[in-house]
């Protein structure tokens, strides 16, 4: 349910009308900049919108869909800028640019990387410490080890970071190293980690499944959101068709898409997208002219030679290309880099 209250209310209306939710059962989450919104979220029928229409002050009141209500348009018009720190924002002006290795490999590569896509003017330095992996014997990442060689090299260049969590036991850890925790798109709808990450003081991004529909990635969001963490990014990294040209088919339509449906930002990953490298340029150019609010990509030192993802990682000088290439079309679209 989502109600709408008068552009006048009184903060005393808008208490009457809090009170009376919560005494139902059901919680309450308050958005809005020129007015009030409320959302009403909670296991089970919410209240019969009669019973709450009645109370004073109210100007509207809807019953949103049965998937996603906290992270709907209906609950909040505007959108949602998510402070990383460092005084990054996605969802502002600026398309925000992280980039690095697929993996942390070992201290000198990460170092070097870090140093390159600093250099060229990206944000924020990604980076896996622990790898789901299709096969068992391919390389499954240096656990904390990792973490800590990625926040030593993005210290060292002023860029903040982001690394995957596989399970809610890694979140403390991650949460000590990382501005950012990423759920990949595996555990998309682990809903256990889901929920503990709802309750985590980190920004949340969530990757989109290789088969979920747009209606099951916000619905995931909305775990995350109902557990008490509103700051969630929603990453489209490609789905999985019958096309076999390129890794995965990347879904250039869902950024405009879940940016109508949604007010949380969208990032867009053209490398897990396609697969190849040469391709990454491209549709990272057409998710800035999409709507994305950033940019995520991999890059390598030596791709050839990296324990995971070399085939879609871009080298440092691609990487300086894309970042002047996806500076032009921001401008098009009147934002920043």
């Amino acid at each position: 349910m989502i109600v709408v209250m008068e552009p006048n209310a009184s903060e005393g209306q808008v208490a009457d009308v809090v009170n009376a939710i919560t005494r139902a059962g059901f919680n309450v989450r308050r958005s809005g900049m020129d007015r009030v919104v409320l959302g009403v979220y909670g296991v089970g029928q919410a209240p019969e919108p009669e019973l709450i229409a009645g109370l004073s002050g109210i100007a509207e009141v809807s019953v949103a869909g049965p998937h996603y209500r906290l992270v709907s348009r209906a609950f909040q018009p505007e959108d949602s800028r998510i402070e990383l720190g460092n005084g990054v924002v996605v969802g502002g002006e600026q398309v925000v640019v992280m980039a690095g290795p697929c993996s942390v490999e070992d201290e000198e590569t990460v170092n070097r990387i870090a140093e390159a896509v600093a250099k060229a003017g990206a944000h924020i330095l990604r980076g896996g410490a622990y790898k789901p992996r299709t096969s068992p014997y391919a390389f499954q990442g240096l656990g904390e080890e990792g973490l800590y060689l990625l926040r030593q090299a993005a210290d060292a260049h002023g860029l903040l970071t982001i690394s995957e969590v596989m399970e809610p036991s890694q979140i403390p850890l991650a949460e000590h190293y990382c501005n950012v925790l990423q759920i990949g798109a595996r555990n998309m709808q682990n809903f256990t980690l889901l929920r503990e990450l709802g309750r985590s003081r980190r920004p949340v991004m969530l990757k989109r499944g290789p088969a979920a529909t747009l209606d099951e990635w916000l619905a995931a969001a909305e775990y995350i959101a109902s557990c008490g963490n509103p700051n969630i990014l929603l990453c489209e990294r490609g789905i999985r068709t019958f096309e076999t040209a390129t890794r995965n088919t990347f879904d250039l339509s869902a950024i405009p898409v879940a940016k109508s449906r949604s007010h949380l930002p969208v990032v867009a990953d053209p490398s897990h997208g396609t697969g190849v490298r040469e391709h990454v340029l491209p549709m990272a150019r057409a998710a800035i002219a999409a709507g994305a609010d950033a940019i995520m990509v991999e890059v390598h030192v030596e791709p050839e030679k990296a324990l995971s993802d070399g085939a879609q990682s871009l080298t440092p000088p691609m990487f300086q290309r894309m970042m002047a290439e996806i500076r032009d079309v921001a401008a098009a679209v009147n934002r920043g880099l």
